[in-house]
């Protein structure tokens, strides 16, 4: 019995410290004072047009990228069907001769 009951009261000492490490560290967290300086904000307009940019040509060449290798591979993709269907007419074709050509030369001359 003392086990548990000095168990259940290390649990609960554990529970509340931890409430209140998260309530201390929901308390510290302030937002810093406004910047009132008109040139800073100047330069926080420009680093973030600079850095909008930046994403922006990433995601175009990104972009970019995937669109060509979607393309790359369709095309792939087109010129093995189409070797393979070159391949199997060119293949039916000649057994089409041979078989003419085997009904033509069984045929008595008139």
């Amino acid at each position: 019995m003392k086990k548990t009951l000095t168990k259940a009261l290390v649990t609960l000492a554990a529970c509340a410290a931890m409430s209140l490490g998260m309530f201390a560290q929901t308390n510290t967290q302030t937002t810093p004072p406004p910047d009132n300086d008109a040139k800073q904000d100047m330069k926080d307009a420009g680093h973030a047009t600079a850095e909008a940019g930046r994403k922006t040509g990433r995601a175009v060449k990104k972009g970019s990228k995937k669109a060509y290798s979607g393309t790359k591979t369709g095309t792939k993709k087109a010129y093995r069907g189409t070797k393979k269907g070159v391949h199997k007419a060119a293949q039916k074709t000649g057994e089409g001769m041979d078989k003419i050509e085997d009904k033509t030369t069984d045929r008595p001359k008139p």
